[in-house]
């Protein structure tokens, strides 16, 4: 298993390795290719499918095929060159520890003393389970050790996503993490955050579809993250009861509006009191989850949610922490295909797949 440790790394001087940063969840299939262009990246590619029903069912694919078709159409319709891809599991499906070893390891010590601890501290025999590891740096509670991340997770959730993927015609280079993509894509962010973000505490609200990601990073790192069962699918089902419509035509309505104009007052500003408030319980939670915890200075709010207008205004407001629409493409180029594909209006939407995107250039 292929894990990437999540870091920045800088278009200049870097090997390039061509990679699709593949983003596939329970709603939709986004991709997104980037090269480098003039110091700063630039979005060659991008195309959004919807996910075939049923085909993932609590984050775990269970119609490969259906999924690749779907993978394929989107590299089609992009017209993405790249074979390789970069996919993530979700968090909740990986076991992340920081474990200390000797400094003095050779590489091929390191990676064998790995090996014989991991099963202290995965819960699953190992052989069904994938894992990788990164050296982080010295430790701080000994001189002599060096702390080591260690990442796993069950085989069958890395195999699942392979088989997507191959059933498109590409390969999985590498399987990540959505947290640590989450992480690499916010420093696309720096443009909008206070002090480009260092030494400061910023909240990123990542409002999926049916699953929202609340994460805080200090310093550009992130110290805590959180998901939870809330998303923009439960306007469109609220747009779909109020006015009768179906799913399909509820979510076109969603994006392209024309709805009555009782769609504010009676459906929306609900919708963005509830959006409030779990910013609000999620900021609870973050200061509650252990000592030292600090307010976060601004909030950028991501995924199809933070479209609507003035909903960071409305955040900012309630919470008392300055708010605005996080923007991972905002200091990019894009070619002209990614344009005619409808990405800028989509950038809020595509925090894990940029992520995802950037380890072309580790």
């Amino acid at each position: 298993m292929k894990i990437a440790w999540p870091k920045l790394s800088l278009p200049f001087g870097h090997k390039y390795r061509p990679l699709i940063g593949l983003d596939i969840t329970t709603s939709s299939i986004k991709l997104i290719e980037l090269t480098v262009a003039g110091g700063g990246y630039r979005v060659e590619a991008y195309a959004a499918e919807a996910t075939p029903h049923s085909a993932i069912n609590e984050k775990a694919i269970v119609d490969a095929e259906a999924v690749g078709e779907a993978i394929r159409r989107a590299v089609k319709r992009a017209g993405a060159r790249a074979k390789e891809a970069a996919v993530a599991i979700s968090g909740d499906a990986a076991i992340t520890k920081v474990i200390q070893m000797p400094r003095a390891l050779s590489e091929r010590d390191l990676e064998a003393q790995v090996e014989m601890q991991a099963d202290q501290y995965i819960p699953f025999p190992m052989d069904e389970v994938s894992y990788d590891f990164e050296v982080m740096g010295p430790s701080e509670k000994d001189v002599d050790m060096q702390d080591v991340l260690l990442v796993a997770t069950r085989t069958e959730n890395v195999e699942q996503r392979q088989a997507a993927v191959a059933a498109a015609g590409l390969s999985a280079f590498i399987v990540d993490v959505e947290a640590f993509a989450l992480e690499n894509a916010c420093r696309l962010m720096t443009h909008q955050m206070v002090d480009g973000g260092s030494e400061r505490t910023i909240a990123v609200v990542d409002f999926g579809a049916s699953t929202t990601t609340f994460s805080v990073l200090k310093n550009l790192r992130v110290i805590y993250t959180r998901d939870f069962a809330f998303g923009g699918q439960q306007l469109t089902e609220e747009i779909m009861r109020t006015y009768g419509l179906s799913m399909e035509e509820a979510g076109r309505a969603k994006k392209e509006g024309g709805l009555p104009s009782n769609f504010q007052p009676e459906v929306l500003d609900p919708f963005i009191d509830d959006m409030t408030q779990q910013v609000s319980r999620s900021l609870q939670f973050y200061l509650a989850s252990g000592g030292g915890r600090e307010q976060p200075e601004q909030i950028l709010i991501c995924g199809g949610c933070a479209n609507i207008p003035g909903v960071a205004d409305v955040i900012a407001s309630r919470v008392g922490i300055p708010a605005e629409r996080g923007d991972p493409l905002g200091q990019m180029k894009l070619s002209s295909k990614a344009k005619a594909q409808g990405v800028r209006k989509d950038a809020t939407a595509l925090l894990t797949a940029c992520g995802l995107a950037l380890r072309s250039f580790d």
